[in-house]
């Protein structure tokens, strides 16, 4: 489990302007919302820094929601395929993303025939699913042998610290990385990786400043349901990718759960 996690640069946005990302409704992550930037960067970092992963290769993206992730794939792939459940996300990510092509389907019987995709990227969606199993051995059936699955996932021991039910009310069940290794061993694959999402230090200074914890502040404003103080909002809407960091170390310390697994060949 010591493979490098490899850098990639962003991707062109190719992206239809005239279109409006989807609604904030905290089920998902959007750009271009000065509040939720800390959200989406620390989505965003993952993809960034696996997307050479894709080059070349035809992926898929299980849960693909806003579609910015499919899109920034489809920059180095040689072809991309988008599922989501929602109706609403699938007509969005096929007027805002062109060069995704999208599909409708359910995430615990994937609409692909057998051996189909070379990888398989599932970032931040395990969490919101019932049959966690059955995902992975669909992810695991639809993969070519030797193709990889790139999952990531909030933490659970960091995310819903000594809750009995996750915080987020649209999550069904978080893992922590021992479980999310034993779930994919249990489906069939081979866990290479298994790293996490951490603050860097300009991120740890924010903490400093904002009593302790930069993720509680921002909790506690969007819970009071009033205006941000600007100090806040301008230090959320600053955050970049390269705020975050990704390594193994202190993985039950980290903020998301990072994994590469392979379909044996």
């Amino acid at each position: 489990m010591s493979e490098a996690v490899i850098p990639a640069a962003l991707s062109d946005d190719a992206a239809d302007p005239a279109v409006e990302p989807l609604p904030l409704t905290g089920e998902r992550t959007v750009p271009g919302i000065a509040e939720e930037n800390y959200w989406f960067r620390r989505h965003e970092i993952v993809y960034a820094r696996l997307l050479e992963r894709c080059a070349g290769k035809t992926v898929l993206e299980a849960g693909s929601g806003e579609g910015y992730g499919a899109d920034m794939i489809a920059g180095v792939a040689a072809k991309v395929i988008g599922l989501d459940y929602d109706t609403g996300a699938v007509e969005h990510v096929r007027a805002r993303y062109p060069r995704v092509e999208m599909i409708q389907g359910n995430l615990a019987d994937l609409p692909l025939e057998d051996a189909s995709v070379d990888v398989v990227v599932n970032f931040q969606v395990i969490e919101h699913l019932w049959d966690q199993g059955q995902f992975l051995r669909e992810c695991l059936r639809v993969l070519r042998p030797g193709g990889e699955l790139l999952i990531s996932t909030p933490n659970r021991i960091t995310f819903s610290p000594g809750r009995d039910t996750p915080l987020n009310p649209f999550h069904t069940r978080e893992l922590n990385a021992a479980e999310l290794t034993e779930l994919l061993v249990q489906a069939g694959f081979e866990v290479r990786v298994m790293t996490g999402v951490h603050h860097g230090p300009s991120l740890k200074e924010l903490d400093a400043k904002h009593g302790g914890s930069f993720i509680d502040a921002q909790i506690e404003r969007a819970l009071a349901g009033e205006p941000w103080p600007a100090e806040l909002t301008a230090d959320v809407a600053g955050v970049t990718i390269d705020d975050f960091a990704i390594f193994p170390e202190d993985i039950d310390g980290s903020l998301d759960l990072l994994a590469i697994a392979v379909k044996p060949a």
